[in-house]
């Protein structure tokens, strides 16, 4: 059936995440999305707001977070983390900020990602973050409500 969201997904080519952004969440999702205990794929969440890229952490630089390994690209990097984890973490866990705010949690790409109102936020795909970008208030509070009940369900 389409829905009204599944059109405005389709409008901003986003057809290939239809499909998992529909979806429902598992019961019982961590509270940081990681492949293999790694969070963001691999990539330093500082690097976003120092140098406004992703950039990919080192396994030499490291610090656990929520259950999850966090890679950074230098010691610095690391130290400014681990001195205010909560300014450089990416919202929700570092699923789908989008996702969230629809109720329910997705995957990331360390490319679909913003920086809203000081706080890291990241997305499925860039599609995805095109829909998220439409209402970034409206998503952050829809989400904010719904984290980390998300979680859950």
């Amino acid at each position: 059936m389409l829905t009204r969201r599944n059109f405005l997904m389709a409008s901003v080519a986003a057809v290939p995440a239809v499909a998992l952004i529909s979806a429902p969440a598992h019961a019982a999702e961590p509270p940081v999305y990681a492949l293999n205990g790694i969070a963001i794929n691999g990539y330093d969440p500082v690097a976003y707001f120092t140098e406004s890229k992703p950039v990919e952490g080192s396994g030499d630089f490291t610090s656990e977070w929520d259950g999850a390994i966090i890679q950074f690209a230098s010691a610095e990097n690391k130290a400014l983390f681990d001195g205010d984890p909560e300014k450089y973490a990416p919202k929700y866990g570092g699923y789908c900020a989008y996702a969230v705010s629809k109720g329910y949690t997705a995957s990331t790409d360390p490319d679909a990602w913003s920086i809203y109102n000081d706080r890291l936020y990241l997305n499925y795909s860039k599609s995805v973050r095109a829909l998220w970008s439409l209402n970034k208030s409206g998503h952050v509070a829809s989400a904010d409500a719904n984290w980390p009940s998300v979680l859950s369900q």
